[in-house]
């Protein structure tokens, strides 16, 4: 009996062993792909940027159309906006049944939008717009850093990304109570983009946030990013609830993320930021900057930068010799003498009022459209508190905000470019020390990276990951989780699933523990190689050349090791290919694979799901995400048609980088070729079809 007690516990710990195995490199195989998917979002934009910055445009309403295009949200001066999203002219219906917002907002109003959300009702565009005006106004208010303190609350919840999975937030709420006086809360960014219900959780986010102002912090993640959006779901998700409306509600969207605040301090002793830091994160920099300068981080924006150095000149009272091709410009004061600096208040409105008027004349020298001036925000009124400071390059801020919104820690000392994720950087233990140090505090908190249970330290404790959505990959792929802090500053953790489905999957007592848990990881991992094989089968070309190079005899084999090293080649995802070999291929009896028959197989799995020609299929698997999302790019009224104007200045960049000539008789011709149904306007299957047309010519 001893015998076999020792036996089976022998071989469950064998068992349990190789199922961790199984759900590590599960793990691995679904954050290789989703890094992956960010690598070609970020390359795809610099694409766009290149063309832009290369780009001369022909007249000032091509640079202006251009321009509108793809640097959405940054065209529209502050009175545009306000006429072009106006709430007020829209009506509500009798017949509306969903919820009724009145401001300023009560705690009631609250509580009926998470009922309605709850039955799956709609709020009306009308409420939408109203809420995001007021939404819009109030962050301009908030400084670049919140600072919270504990002493107004007994203690401070701390949730991290929830990408659009409304069941998350539900039940957060559930565990952990809603907003209150006496219930703080922190959201750290990535509310949208992944899940269905994006709209839904930015809508009672906002709406707790004008209630309970002091207890309620969102701060921005990477995906409140408009370009981000078109990618990963939130503007599709926007124009598909708001077929009417959207394109408003797409465009407040925007400028509103552009306010979030970038981090919250609390006590001065916790630093929560959506990303992390680098060897150059200056915590005096990040507050001082104007946050909302940047619509999106992806993209810095080189035309604005000649436009902006002679505001540093002017301030700093240095001008620029040399022999510009540019005019010389005269960067002394031109309104009435300078007032006393005893008074600050009044000399930081006429240097405001100087700076403006020099910056204005720049632009009207070189051409670019002038900003209309708006009100003063908190960031503005620090620029002019401290003007006598040293004044930062474009470039210098830009980068701040890209490495908090976009930077992963990592076990190795120093810091380096994340390559992984295509954005930001990576940092070791020897940079948080020194960050931690430099500002006297204790630990960071961050979210952007998915966790199996939700949370992780790392650099001794020093770096907290928190994150919020679960079954993030897969139903029981990972856990939830939420911190709170109380005054004491030691972090206690809640983790949970939302989903019902992977309640019932872990809670299966009638073959017990084990099985539950085999299920469990068999579901996940067979969604994890699905994903994996598709991406095989989309760089089919590629892999057949690189597996020709080691086949030198075409013997149409090759040993396994190869295989391995020439999938790693062209896929560059980092899996330890030789551990997933077996889930993966068949060998024959010699230890030889014949990847013809392989390949052939994976083709024959995909065509079983569309019935299109395999090497076109190919193409298109390996292509679908960017082409949806350059659609979405040159759709710049996101209406789901392209309009003939916008192909024809997309393709006057195309041809200007490829140097292809073509009048605009001959882009004309060209359009209406991919204008199938004839209607005047593309869709994205018309795109599509033209690519694959494209593909079939020899």
């Amino acid at each position: 009996a001893f015998k076999a007690a020792v036996l089976i516990q022998q071989w469950y710990r064998r068992h349990v062993a190789r199922l961790e195995m199984r759900r590590r490199c599960t793990w691995r195989i679904f954050q290789s792909i989703e890094y992956s998917c960010e690598q070609d979002q970020i390359k795809l934009h610099n694409f766009f940027s290149y063309l832009m910055d290369q780009f001369t445009p022909s007249s000032s309403k091509e640079r202006d159309f251009i321009s509108r295009m793809f640097i959405s949200g940054e065209s529209y001066k502050e009175a545009e906006l306000e006429k072009y999203c106006d709430y007020e002219s829209i009506e509500v219906p009798d017949s509306y049944t969903g919820p009724h917002l009145s401001f300023p907002l009560l705690p009631d109003h609250a509580t009926a939008l998470l009922e309605a959300f709850q039955q799956k009702q709609q709020l009306h565009a009308r409420y939408v717009l109203n809420l995001l005006h007021e939404t819009r106004k109030h962050l301009k208010q908030l400084p670049n850093i919140s600072h919270v303190s504990t002493c107004y609350s007994e203690e401070i919840t701390v949730c991290g990304d929830l990408h659009g999975q409304l069941d998350d937030l539900f039940l957060i709420f559930y565990k952990n109570g809603l907003p209150s006086p006496s219930k703080s809360y922190v959201f750290n960014g990535d509310f949208v983009d992944r899940g269905k219900q994006s709209l839904e959780i930015l809508v009672i986010l906002f709406t707790f946030l004008l209630i309970y102002p002091k207890e309620v912090h969102l701060n921005r993640g990477n995906h409140e990013d408009h370009m981000v959006n078109l990618r990963y779901g939130f503007t599709k998700e926007v124009m598909q609830k708001y077929k009417m409306h959207g394109k408003k509600i797409l465009k407040m969207f925007q400028n509103v993320f552009c306010w979030l605040p970038l981090a919250t301090l609390i006590d001065q002793k916790v630093l929560i930021i959506h990303g992390g830091i680098s060897d150059t994160t200056d915590l005096d920099m990040l507050e001082k900057i104007q946050r909302n300068r940047f619509v999106s981080v992806l993209r810095l924006k080189k035309r604005k930068e000649s436009s902006e150095k002679p505001q540093i000149q002017a301030i700093n009272g240095e001008s620029k010799s040399g022999t510009d091709a540019a005019p010389r410009l005269s960067l002394q004061p031109q309104s009435a003498q300078a007032p006393s600096t005893a008074n600050r208040l009044e000399f930081s409105r006429w240097l405001r009022q100087t700076v403006q008027e020099q910056i204005d004349t720049c632009r009207r020298l070189v051409d670019i459209s002038e900003s209309e001036p708006e009100e003063l925000t908190y960031s503005s009124m620090v620029s002019l508190k401290d003007a006598d400071e040293p004044c930062w390059t474009r470039q210098e801020e830009w980068k701040q905000v890209l490495d908090v919104l976009w930077s992963d820690p990592m076990p190795q000392e120093g810091c380096r470019e994340n390559r992984v994720r295509g954005g930001g950087c990576y940092f070791g233990p020897d940079v948080t020390e020194k960050f931690l140090e430099k500002y006297s505090l204790q630990f960071l908190i961050r979210s952007h990276e998915c966790k199996q249970e939700g949370y992780e330290f790392c650099h001794s404790r020093k770096v907290l990951t928190i994150f919020s959505a679960s079954n993030y990959y897969e139903i029981g792929s990972n856990r939830g989780a939420y911190v709170k802090l109380g005054p004491d500053l030691i972090p206690h953790f809640v983790q949970y699933q939302a989903n019902k489905t992977a309640h019932l999957l872990t809670m299966t007592q009638r073959q017990g523990f084990l099985v539950a848990l085999f299920a469990k990881i068999s579901r996940v991992e067979e969604s994890a190689f699905r994903a994996l094989r598709e991406k095989l089968f989309a760089h089919t070309s590629a892999l057949i050349s690189a597996f020709k190079s080691y086949d030198r005899d075409n013997t149409g084999k090759i040993t396994l090791s190869n295989w391995a090293t020439a999938v790693e080649s062209v896929l560059r995802l980092g899996l330890p290919w030789r551990m997933l070999r077996p889930q993966l291929v068949r060998s024959t009896e010699d230890g030889m694979l014949e990847y013809k028959s392989w390949l052939d197989d994976l083709a024959m799995e995909q065509r079983s799901q569309e019935h299109i020609q395999s090497s076109l299929l190919e193409v298109i698997y390996r292509n679908r995400s960017n082409l949806e999302t350059i659609f979405r790019i040159i759709d710049r009224d996101h209406s789901g048609l392209i309009s003939f104007e916008e192909f024809q200045q997309t393709w006057k960049l195309f041809s200007s980088h490829m140097n292809i000539e073509l009048t605009d008789d001959g882009i004309n011709d060209l359009v209406r070729s991919i204008d199938f149904n004839k209607d005047g306007s593309i869709d994205f299957n018309e795109f599509l079809e033209a690519f694959r047309l494209v593909r079939q010519c020899p």
